[in-house]
């Protein structure tokens, strides 16, 4: 290797100060330097943050033993003595035979920068020579000093990143402590406004105020039921704690009937369905997954009051596929990720619409724990879709939701 001139050396900070991903950095830093400095095994070991053991976070094979890359050696235990001992260590062989090249390595490992988060160690190898020379250690510092501000870079992309995942849960969860706030005021306030108006002694209500009356109690009580319900739910299913009572259930017996307890309390309600004939049985909770069912009606009829309603209900060769979808506002596709999050609630719908944000990753939850999936899409950029995938048994005769399984 020969000295490095201006133009050299300003190229190589260019390729290290590029916006590429951090490995595809390397990748150019690597493969640039091998115009003047031969390497043929790169490895970079760092400590890991949990378990404190050295990892390796980067490796590259090069030209003379790229085709037994997986069998030569890697410098583990140069990289290893390198950290503890926070020194450059050189190593070559007693003997070089020629003709095992491979099993002759001369290992140069350098220790990182102290500003790297935790100790971390570059290997070069070289099989079968040459020597590392005065020259070559010193571009090894320089390659080193690259190396690990790319690596600087990496870890602070994942620190932004988790800092503002954080955030965004703190966020979240503010979101939700204000929401249910306001979410149990109301119903109380309804239940305890009418109560009391019930109550004077001052006033006498003919029959039908009061039952209208009644009927408003009765109803801000069953808002009141599922919030406190949901939160519960939410609580166990984070926990671990539900309990799943698993049976033969088929899903399209369960969707009629989940349907036909809607259209009692909203009769207004238009509902379209079609569904394969010979329906596999699913093994699930029946009750927890009516759950999931009568969820997303709930969220139709709150979020797209008036809209129609069609579910499908399809048999793959080793699934059941429920596709389940409304032609309401739908929700903006920049949401959708955030979905099945919890607490989250579409900031274009909460002020008009009151809900807990808590509906749907309860969905998600119950779901997964069935071995299902579930997803959401707005195919027409209007109207919101669930798709939910759960596996069918290989034979299903039986036919009977709630037939416990043996």
């Amino acid at each position: 290797m020969t000295d490095l001139s201006i133009e050299t050396l300003y190229q190589l900070c260019d390729i290290c100060t590029g916006e590429k991903e951090w490995k595809l950095l390397l990748d150019d830093l690597l493969s640039f330097s091998r115009k003047f400095f031969i390497v043929d095994n790169l490895a970079i070991y760092l400590t890991d943050t949990n378990s404190q053991r050295l990892e390796v976070v980067y490796a590259r094979s090069f030209g003379r033993g790229k085709s037994s890359e997986a069998d030569v050696s890697w410098g583990e235990a140069v990289a290893s003595r390198v950290v503890s001992s926070k020194k450059m260590i050189i190593e070559k062989p007693e003997k070089i035979i020629k003709e095992e090249r491979l099993t002759n390595p001369f290992i140069m490992g350098v220790p990182f920068q102290p500003f790297i988060c935790n100790p971390g160690a570059l290997v070069i190898i070289r099989f079968g020579g040459p020597d590392f020379s005065e020259e070559d250690t010193r571009y090894v510092s320089f390659l080193r000093t690259q190396v690990a501000n790319i690596l600087a870079k990496k870890l602070l992309s994942e620190f932004e990143e988790k800092v503002k995942t954080q955030s965004s849960v703190r966020q979240l969860q503010e979101n939700f402590i204000n929401t249910i706030s306001h979410e149990l005021r109301n119903p109380l306030g309804f239940i305890k406004g009418y109560t009391t108006t019930l109550l004077r002694e001052d006033t006498k209500w003919d029959a039908t105020t009061q039952m209208d009356f009644l009927r408003i109690i009765d109803r801000e009580t069953n808002h009141l039921q599922e919030l406190i319900d949901n939160l519960l739910d939410s609580s166990r299913l984070q926990s671990g704690q539900m309990k799943f009572d698993t049976q033969l259930v088929r899903m399209d017996a369960l969707i009629r009937d989940e349907v036909s307890r809607a259209l009692v309390n909203h009769p207004d309600l238009i509902v379209h369905m079609d569904f394969d004939s010979g329906i596999q049985n699913i093994k699930g909770d029946p009750n927890r997954l009516a759950q999931v069912i009568d969820n997303l009606l709930g969220n139709s009829i709150k979020y797209a009051p008036g809209a129609e309603i069609y579910i499908t209900v399809k048999q793959t060769r080793d699934q059941v596929v429920i596709d389940y979808r409304d032609t309401g506002p739908g929700i903006s596709e920049k949401y959708l990720p955030n979905l099945f999050t919890r607490f989250f609630r579409d900031p274009e719908q909460s002020i008009k619409v009151h809900g807990s944000g808590l509906g749907l990753s309860i969905c998600k939850e119950i779901i997964e724990r069935q071995s299902g999936e579930i997803t959401a899409s707005v195919p027409q950029g209007w109207g919101l879709t669930f798709t939910i995938h759960l596996p069918a048994l290989p034979t299903a005769k039986e036919s009977t939701i709630g037939e416990k399984i043996k």
